[in-house]
């Protein structure tokens, strides 16, 4: 999580440099992000299990781990806008060169989730399936069934034993995140107004996290076969396509077409 916040300061501040901007903000605008991310994920996640928060909330609220990245960015959103505020920047313009390092750090938070053995997918038999016997929690089959409510294909449990592989999900975010930064780092001179590459970060990653949700072994599917990230992801794939197409300018020497009378 430190390399993470550290990976979008540094890309931060490089794009700070480039534009003859003072290097230094990038570090007040990181410190609001740290605590602002962090309280909005343990927040999200305390949501998320508020049954549990209510039998045992100081083993909640206490726990090494209950992070949600969508809880985070919220919280982290909310706290740097207001930094951003305060110091008189200009919001579009800083949007634009936090959201290549968003897309950046993102993919190294994953980096962290898959050595810890958490956030892995649906079991699979496939070559790219991985076994977490110490992960968080393993993938075990009863803790697969009872926790997640996934049916375990018996051929499995005959081929791996009690221990079956699974999608590293966590992989394939390192993966599309990264393609993400990269598209983003491309075209970061773009001609469109301000916050234009921002909210196409929005759509990209909510795309990315929706379409991998499909391969995650969660038990958060309140709204049918969908999980509440994925609710959320469609949401900000619709408010990036909003964006990216109000900031969007016309190509130069284009001339629309005349109406008719």
């Amino acid at each position: 999580m430190f390399l993470a916040f550290l990976t979008a300061g540094v890309v931060h501040r490089s794009e700070t440099k480039r534009i003859g901007g003072d290097p230094e903000e990038t570090w007040d605008l990181l410190f609001m992000a740290i605590v602002g991310g962090i309280l909005g994920a343990k927040i999200y996640y305390m949501f998320l299990n508020f049954p549990q928060l209510v039998r045992d909330p100081g083993s909640l609220i206490f726990a090494r781990g209950g992070l949600v990245w969508y809880g985070g960015l919220i919280g982290g959103f909310l706290m740097v806008v207001w930094q951003i505020r305060r110091k008189g920047l200009h919001l579009p313009e800083q949007a634009d060169m936090i959201g290549p390092g968003l897309a950046l750090a993102y993919g190294v938070g994953r980096i962290g989730c898959f050595l810890v053995g958490d956030d892995w997918g649906r079991p699979t038999g496939s070559w790219v399936g991985i076994r977490f016997p110490d992960g968080a929690p393993p993938t075990r089959v009863d803790i697969i069934e009872r926790e997640f409510g996934i049916q375990v294909d018996p051929d499995l449990v005959a081929r791996f034993g009690e221990i079956v592989p699974v999608h590293p999900t966590q992989l394939y975010e390192v993966g599309l995140s990264t393609l993400i930064f990269l598209l983003l780092w491309s075209i970061r001179r773009h001609h469109h107004r301000k916050g234009w590459l921002f909210m196409l970060w929005v759509a990209l990653a909510g795309t990315e996290r929706f379409l991998v949700e499909f391969f995650r072994a969660k038990d958060d599917r309140f709204f049918g076969f969908l999980t509440l990230a994925q609710v959320i992801s469609l949401a900000l794939v619709v408010v990036g396509l909003i964006g990216v197409s109000r900031l969007r300018l016309p190509r130069p020497g284009r001339v629309d077409a005349p109406s008719e009378a």
